[in-house]
């Protein structure tokens, strides 16, 4: 099974490769948006085979984002939970309000059918699996509290998955296509195993994750309103604020930035969205919480790479395009 042919910039004129990325990403993951941080310098390249059903990609790029809006999860006709496989760099993944960090030696995994935001803020080579839905759904898996997780990697069965996966991509080429499905049918069951293994962990662990997941909830039900603080959070949740911070200490993110990135995360999707385009920068900052127009446009660059007037421009302008 020979990898689909090499998709690469290097044949593409410095100031066209942005625009290919996106092409390539969009067409080849179904509808997936995309943004490189504001950079203007940018290279990638992505191969890809298939074990069955089963779907891997090989993705080598700058840093990037990529974004499947509700929009697009709802008009979506493929139905495909997905994993990141990190063999360099790293990768935030973020869904229904949960969002998990992964490494080289570890994965996550997501669902195709939902909104989610991957952030690659830093150079990366991942594995990219994507499996059926339904083949994994007819087995009793209740999904849902199990996506956005870092399933493992280090250790155990899910070790097992890791390597499988990894070792099925690079060998596809001088498999035939009986053998790839019989390697595609064995990496879903051991993904399946991994899942089923996560969502029977009884441990601090879980817990400490079950009580992020409500701290998480807690701030999406509130992100609009600029009274949100650590303090009225401990209040809501009847803890300490020694306790939030601690169930934040593991992650890449504090908790203040973690409420920063998901008001800047909404404002970023107000601002591309060409339905919101009569509203004013200002209008949409202030309604996700911010009331400081210039902290808010400092904020924004910081994130984005583009202050907020260019970034729209930019996504309204290949909006129009796609």
């Amino acid at each position: 099974m020979q990898p689909a042919p090499l998709m690469t910039t290097d044949a593409v004129a410095p100031g066209e490769r942005a625009a290919a990325w996106r092409n390539w990403v969009w067409t080849h993951f179904g509808g997936l948006e995309s943004d490189l941080y504001g950079d203007t310098g940018f290279d990638g390249h992505m191969s890809a085979s298939q074990a069955g059903d089963v779907v891997m990609t090989k993705l080598e790029a700058n840093r990037h984002r990529v974004l499947r809006s509700p929009r697009l999860a709802r008009t979506s006709d493929t139905s495909y939970l997905k994993i990141v496989a990190p063999w360099q760099g790293s990768a935030a993944v973020e869904q229904q309000g949960r969002q998990t960090w992964v490494k080289p030696g570890g994965w996550a995994i997501y669902d195709t059918t939902g909104s989610y935001e991957i952030a690659n803020p830093e150079r990366v080579e991942h594995l990219i699996v994507m499996l059926p839905k339904e083949q994994l759904v007819e087995r009793g898996l209740r999904l849902e509290s199990l996506m956005a997780r870092h399933v493992g990697g280090a250790s155990g069965i899910s070790r097992v998955a890791l390597e499988s996966m990894r070792n099925t991509f690079q060998e596809l080429p001088a498999m035939n296509a009986t053998t790839a499905r019989g390697a595609g049918e064995m990496i879903i069951e051991l993904v399946r195993l991994s899942l089923q293994e996560l969502a029977g962990r009884e441990s601090a662990t879980t817990q400490l994750e079950a009580f992020r997941d409500r701290i998480r909830e807690h701030i999406g039900q509130h992100l609009r309103d600029p009274g949100l603080s650590i303090d009225r959070i401990a209040q809501s949740l009847n803890c300490s604020k020694r306790h939030l911070h601690n169930a934040f200490s593991a992650e890449d993110d504090t908790l203040a930035h973690y409420i920063l990135r998901r008001r800047l995360q909404a404002c970023m999707r107000d601002l591309k969205n060409p339905a919101q385009a009569q509203r004013t920068i200002t209008d949409i900052a202030f309604s996700w919480g911010f009331n400081n127009g210039a902290h808010f446009s400092r904020v924004f660059r910081e994130h984005a790479g583009l202050s907020p007037s260019d970034f729209r421009e930019t996504a309204l302008r290949q909006s129009a395009v796609v």
